[in-house]
């Protein structure tokens, strides 16, 4: 069993969804149960997929559940890139999320490949 707290991806994770629930917060009312609660489960299932995988005791499952994180991710980038054609968020406001997206699809995609 691993450890999650002691991972850097997991804790990057933790940082999507804190940024997340900031951007949401910018989105408007009228979506409170469409992209604001979409978006908001997605990134929590992020953190919350690696670690649960850490907690399995084969190398398959852990692969699995970092698989479901990238998943997560790619939804987050996906609804992020709705809100900003909707024009919900503007560029400036998904440039430092965006950054946290990449660096976390790479450490995933590390993870994946070397389990």
């Amino acid at each position: 069993m691993r450890d999650y707290k002691n991972l850097n991806i997991w804790d990057n994770g933790i940082q999507i969804v804190k940024q997340v629930y900031v951007l949401v917060e910018k989105l408007p009312l009228s979506e409170k149960f469409g992209l604001k609660s979409q978006l908001s489960r997605a990134a929590v299932s992020i953190p919350s997929n690696i670690a649960e995988g850490c907690s399995r005791n084969s190398d398959i499952e852990f692969k699995r559940f970092l698989e479901i994180a990238m998943g997560s991710l790619f939804e987050v980038e996906t609804q992020i890139t709705i809100c900003e054609e909707l024009n919900f968020l503007i560029l400036e406001d998904t440039k430092e999320i965006k950054i946290l997206l990449a660096k976390e699809a790479k450490m995933i995609n590390s993870l994946i490949s070397k389990n």
